[in-house]
């Protein structure tokens, strides 16, 4: 089975992202990590939010509250990986923004080079699953 990569960019993932926080609390911190990209002419993002307790972030202080960004960051990243593979897309491009766009897929008795190539000229075989004995 050939491995299918859903981001296909020259740097990695993280490097994309933007990093917000709200207006501190009483009750404590909130923050964000935004991945924007095209979706042809269309600008959307993908959001992750995260929240650091009062009493937490006195217990924990600023080190530990970085250590949560990194966590909640590595989740992120996760999260995107999976979304693309369940949607099958993938983010492609060299801009500053990154493309989403669909991996094409054949099943295993096609052949790839029959037809004409897709525009982007990803092909991807797809392995037929066997069910029952």
């Amino acid at each position: 089975m050939p491995s299918v990569s859903h981001v296909e960019l020259p740097r990695v993932l993280e490097d994309y992202f933007a990093f917000a926080e709200l207006e501190r609390t009483e009750t404590g911190r909130r923050f964000s990590i935004t991945l924007p990209y095209l979706d042809g002419a269309r600008l959307d993002r993908l959001q992750w939010w995260w929240r650091v307790g009062s009493v937490q972030e006195r217990l924990i202080g600023e080190a530990g509250v970085l250590a949560l960004r990194v966590k909640a960051t590595e989740r992120f990243q996760r999260h995107i990986e999976r979304w693309l593979e369940n949607t099958g897309q993938r983010l492609h491009g060299d801009g500053p923004i990154p493309l989403i766009g669909p991996i094409v897929v054949t099943t295993a008795g096609e052949s790839a080079t029959s037809s004409a190539p897709p525009a982007d000229g990803i092909v991807v075989a797809w392995p037929q699953r066997r069910t029952g004995s």
